[in-house]
């Protein structure tokens, strides 16, 4: 998960008048901190149970194609990345942390409750050679079969390895489709489908305003230079990974056992509790998050909080451009590539493109020779960081397709898990391996051998390889049914835990130690920008693993573990050769950063 809270923050109020050894103490830490890690937990728990039955959602509810729901997905994802930078100078300048939260809290607990407003199943059809047919869904046995409905006739729909299609009659071929001849698609709703992106639209809105802000405020709570902050902070991010640890088994159990709309519920749920437990505080955090002392705050509160609402609309044309691209015609070069790319690509792109060399060239001109250097490795970092995240964040999409498609999800023959809840093993795996690696790395740092923070990004590319190409090798055991093994996905996770364990938590503080102090903010600001263009990446990546597709199921298993297992092996490849260039880069980087560890 890319969860990066960070004790060091850019600008911190002075709250040094406070004694934290006259206050009561939570675990040896200022007692709001409990409130927080609960806030945190919860909105978390609301986010994440969201997430895990997003991309499945759109495929089975709304029966988009493989390309249209990784592409949704990743949109949202990287919006929702995104939105912090504005959420936070916001709160900075004028609401305070505090009402951000309380604010961003509604928005994404109400977007939530509208997601579970989806109206009824999409209705699949086919057309072949030009010619509509209805398309019907029965139970046989524990799988769902898809027909074509031809006058009386129903005939069972099977895809072939050469990209062709079978229409069945009693189990004998009756018609062969060529490739390319058998098109699917499904009737949905218009207005469901407005009412889900305007729910997308509001979560991306109102995490803008919670997400940078929670962790302003347990800035607070510490003194300058209080020794207790960054175990604070590693406190608060357990929080993180509890809430997501719980949502992602019931939130999609809720979805299977009563409906999509309960899922989404009990996100909503869990939503609210966070906004309750900042609203009614107890004054437990009087004088924590408070907005500037300036009296035109209160007047100007308002207007902002109506042009975050205005945005809900800007964010929902995005999606439905989105949702309309074309893919570049065949030939057309990276012009061509370009050109076809959404308005949310070409925007997060450009502004990429245009902000690294930017800022290294003001660098090298206003900065002095050791700053430049500095800054320098910041951004080698930060662009082998959207390598990191783009591979990484293949979890809520094309590997929870490939969990439902073509994993054996039986949990020691006793039980099975649904494809949403394999998400959960990320989160569990960062709570069980979080004190073993701080352990590591003290220990190493003890003897001098702790590596430095290039080595970690190279340990952290290579690794997220490593568990691509392990579910790769548990592929070449797969049964009958061309299902893995659920224990390979589970390997999978634990390798990328341990991967995410290495990037993740030296992040945002690396960022504030190399930048050249007056553009803390703005380099900040390109870190957040680079996860926002890795999630969006990510969704291109596993639109590459898009599988053909009847009424939400692939019409070939075989067809769809050969090219998931393709694009996996892939982007190990491409991981693996740019986390053994980082690591050989890492010791220049180590000379520029200038003792910065």
């Amino acid at each position: 998960m890319v969860e990066t809270p960070t004790a060091d923050s850019p600008a911190e109020p002075d709250i040094s008048h406070v004694n934290p050894a006259a206050e009561k103490t939570w675990f040896g830490h200022p007692r709001q901190l409990a409130r927080m890690f609960t806030t945190e937990m919860w909105e978390r728990f609301g986010f994440y149970g969201m997430r895990a039955l997003l991309t499945l959602y759109l495929t089975q509810h709304f029966m988009f194609g493989d390309r249209q729901a990784t592409g949704i997905y990743g949109g949202f994802t990287a919006l929702v990345y995104l939105t912090p930078l504005i959420g936070g100078y916001l709160a900075d300048q004028f609401l305070g942390s505090k009402r951000a939260v309380k604010f961003g809290a509604i928005v994404m607990s109400l977007g939530y409750l509208i997601l579970c407003f989806g109206g009824p199943t999409a209705q699949p059809h086919a057309s072949i050679d030009g010619q509509r047919y209805e398309v019907s869904i029965e139970k046989a046995g524990d799988r769902e079969v898809r027909y074509v409905v031809d006058g009386a006739r129903k005939l069972e729909i099977k895809g072939n390895d050469d990209g062709s299609v079978d229409l069945l009659e009693n189990g004998a071929p009756v018609r062969k489709i060529a490739k390319g001849a058998f098109e699917s698609d499904a009737d949905r709703s218009p207005f469901y489908v407005m009412v889900m992106l305007i729910g997308l639209s509001m979560v991306s809105t109102g995490n803008g305003f919670f997400k940078p802000n929670i962790s302003t405020m347990v800035g607070e709570l510490y003194q300058v230079g209080d020794r207790r902050r960054d175990a604070g902070f590693t406190i608060f991010y357990m929080g993180i990974n509890i809430g997501s640890f719980f949502s992602q088994i019931l939130c999609p159990l809720l979805a299977v056992v009563l409906g999509w709309w309960a899922g989404f519920g009990l996100a909503a749920i869990g939503m609210m509790v966070s906004w309750a437990l900042i609203q009614f505080n107890g004054n437990s955090l009087a004088g924590y998050g408070e907005p500037p002392a300036r009296p035109e705050v209160e007047r100007q509160q308002w207007f902002i909080y109506a042009g975050a609402l205005l945005i809900v609309p800007v964010f929902y044309f995005l999606y439905v451009n989105l949702m309309n691209s074309v893919e570049p015609a065949a030939g057309s070069g990276i012009l061509g590539y370009i050109a076809s790319l959404p308005l949310m690509g070409k925007f997060l792109f450009g502004t990429f493109l245009l902000s690294v060399p930017g800022i290294l060239i003001w660098s090298f001109v206003a900065g002095s020779r050791q700053e430049f250097q500095m800054m320098l490795a910041a951004m080698t970092l930060i662009v082998f960081n959207v390598v990191f995240w783009t591979l990484f964040e293949q979890a809520g999409s094309s590997l929870t397709l490939f969990a439902d498609r073509n994993t054996d999800l039986s949990v020691f023959g006793l039980f099975s898990i649904t494809a949403p809840q394999t998400q959960f093993f990320n989160a569990a795996f960062i709570i069980l391996l979080a004190p073993f690696m701080s352990m590591l790395w003290t220990g190493l740092a003890r003897r001098g051998l702790e590596p430095s923070i290039p080595v970690k990004f190279g340990i952290a590319l290579i690794g997220v390889a490593g568990g691509f190409l392990l579910l790769v090798w548990g592929a070449s055991f797969a049964d009958t049914n061309f299902q893995v093994g659920l224990w390979w996905l589970a390997g999978l996770y634990l390798i990328h835990s341990f991967a995410e364990l290495c990037i993740s938590p030296v992040g945002l503080s690396m960022i504030t130690k190399l930048s050249i102090a007056r553009v803390v903010g703005l380099m900040m600001g390109v870190w957040f920008l680079s996860i926002s263009v890795a999630q969006y990446f990510a969704g291109m990546i596993a639109q590459i693993a898009s599988v053909d597709t009847v009424g939400g199921q692939v019409t070939n298993l075989k067809v769809s573990l050969n090219t998931y297992l393709d694009m996996f092996t892939l982007i190990s490849y491409w991981a693996i050769g740019l986390g053994v260039l980082l690591l050989l880069l890492s010791w220049p980087l180590k000379k520029w950063m200038h003792g910065v560890t």
